[in-house]
This record gives structure tokens, sequence and C-alpha cells, in this order.
């Protein structure tokens, strides 16, 4: 049974500034603590925000350590909005902030948590987070998928998210890469799956469908 979709669904839910992945030990672990919440709001925060940015332009590896990029990332987006602009914020932060560099770390704030919460896990790396960011809608939901199933590599993301800003659909531009989200290995107890088998044996139906229906049910019974 297929379910309603919120058009809006890709589009960032939390203030911005807050850490809410950075914040959640059950992801940072430890590292909860020290998530620092950049208010855009707040002068004293903005000009914390502003020396974070500095800081982050001049940093090494992006992915290298995927928690002090969201950091990072959030600091962009919170300068971005106090500042008003792109070009305010780039004047504020100085040093080798530009334009260019602020948008596409905003941008990465900006995804969806639940994105970002396999970029804090270190299944999505940043540099790849980047591209996924220049998509939107369910292309951004979908690629980010597509990274996870199939390991995809940060300039086959960036490749795919370029043809479907040209016009490609993002199906299509998945199914250049033989990467359509969707296919997992699934490891089940022995005994599940046998009498899974005898089930569908005797409905003579596909195991997918059966597996379908059963996820389906599942996510069904989630908003009861």
């Amino acid at each position: 049974m297929a379910r309603d979709r919120v058009d809006d669904a890709a589009d960032r839910r939390e203030p911005t500034g807050e850490p809410v992945v950075r914040g959640d030990p059950q992801i940072t672990g430890e590292r909860a603590r020290e998530a620092v919440a950049f208010d855009p709001d707040d002068p004293a925060s903005l000009a914390e925000a502003a020396s974070v940015v500095r800081s982050f332009a001049t940093g090494g590896d992006h992915d290298a350590d995927q928690i002090y990029v969201l950091r990072g990332a959030a600091a962009c987006a919170a300068l971005v909005r106090g500042e008003g602009s792109y070009r305010a914020a780039a004047e504020r932060a100085g040093g080798d902030v530009t334009v260019n560099f602020l948008r596409k770390w905003a941008r990465v704030h900006d995804l969806p948590i639940s994105i970002r919460r396999y970029i804090a896990l270190g299944d999505i790396v940043p540099s790849a987070a980047k591209h996924i960011a220049r998509v939107d809608g369910d292309s951004r939901f979908l690629l980010a998928w597509a990274v996870l199933d199939h390991g995809l590599t940060v300039q086959e993301v960036r490749t795919i998210a370029s043809a479907v800003n040209d016009g490609q659909s993002i199906e299509d531009a998945l199914a250049d890469h033989d990467a359509l989200p969707g296919r997992k290995d699934v490891s089940l107890p022995i005994d599940l799956y046998h009498d899974l088998r005898l089930e569908a044996a005797t409905e003579l139906r596909d195991l997918d469908d059966i597996i379908a229906e059963a996820v389906d049910a599942w996510l069904d019974g989630l908003g009861d």
C-alpha cells in the first residue's frame, strides 16, 4: 500500500544551528557533550560562528572527522542566516571563506535529519553529502540511499547530482550508474527463513513481495 508523500520532506525541520544530530549521544557518544548551538539571532553566538567558519575553511581533510564537519556546516548556516546573505557572511568570517564555501556547507546543514544521521555515523562522507545537498526533494533521499546501498564514490555522486540538476530524473541518473536503491542483503534466523520459504512456496508467491508487504505493514503500524 502506497504511503502519502510530504512534498517538503527534504527540508530541514529544526532551527538553524541547533545540534540535533551532533548533540545526540546515541549517534556521537561522548562527543555529544561538546555540541555547540549557533544562534543566528544572538550577536555573541554569531561571532563564535564566524570564528568557527574561519577555522573550518582553513582545515584539512573534511572527510577525516564528520562531527567536526557537521559543526562547521552548522556554523556556516547560522552565519549566513544571521548576516542575511552569503556575501555578508563571507566578509564577516574573513580569511579563506568564500561565498561558494558557505553555500556548499550551509546546504549540508540543511539536509534532512535522516541523511545527517548517516553523515554523523560515517556512512556518508561529508564530501559526498555536499553533492547530495545540491539536489532537492525526494532526489536527496534516493541519492543518499544509493550511496548507502552501492558505495558510490564522491565523483559518482557529483556526476549524478549534476545530471539531475541538468534535468535528468533521479531514477534515470541512478540507473546509468547501476545504483538504483532498494537492493539490500537481509540476514534472517534460519528457522524464520525456513518458514518464510515454506509459505512462499505454498502461496506460489515471490519472496521479495512477501517481505515488501511485511515491511509496508510494519511502517504503517508505526503511525498507529
